[in-house]
């Protein structure tokens, strides 16, 4: 009985504990404050009323993500802002396999040096800059590959990186024969 009656007033310590630190926690600044719907400019209010009823029970971090979009699109030009809308129809479109897959391409994007990515961004200019016709027959031969052949390719695109500009233009040369 006195072993029951211990360990009932060690489990009461602990809770006791844990609510002290609960309650505690907002002074630590753990919970953001997050950003009053009422302090939110009018401008980004109205950009952003769809969320106004949940606005409140929304993670801090999330109302902040918002608020930066809505400033973001604040400066966009009337273009910009055309083609964002396209690309947000666009996206939701997509079958959810598919934004997956699209998701975790851009963490790994995200994780890639800087200069990784800029290597990245120029690809794809430059590939955006081909005609249509040389971009659907790029994505035909590589979507007709098979995982060992976009291996090889994979690697033979290194090694020719890793070439001094004479030999790659060697290479280039003898290719276009």
């Amino acid at each position: 009985m006195q072993d029951n009656s211990m360990r009932t007033k060690s489990m009461i310590k602990r809770l006791l504990t844990g609510i002290v630190l609960l309650l505690m926690l907002p002074l630590t600044g753990a919970w953001a404050a997050g950003v009053a719907w009422q302090d939110l400019p009018a401008s980004q209010q109205q950009l952003l009323k769809q969320f106004e009823k949940q606005w409140k029970r929304m993670e801090p971090a999330r109302q902040e993500k918002l608020q930066r979009g809505a400033e973001r699109w604040q400066t966009l030009t009337p273009e910009q802002k055309q083609k964002a809308r396209a690309r947000f129809k666009k996206w939701r479109k997509l079958p959810e396999d598919q934004r997956q897959r699209l998701r975790q391409r851009f963490e790994k994007f995200q994780k890639l040096s800087s200069q990784e990515r800029a290597a990245v961004r120029k690809r794809f200019e430059w590939f955006n800059r081909l005609p249509e016709e040389r971009k659907q027959a790029l994505r035909e031969r590589w979507q007709n590959m098979s995982q060992e052949q976009r291996q090889q390719w994979r690697q033979r695109r290194q090694q020719f990186r890793r070439m001094s500009p004479q030999q790659r233009q060697e290479i280039l040369h003898r290719w276009r024969r």
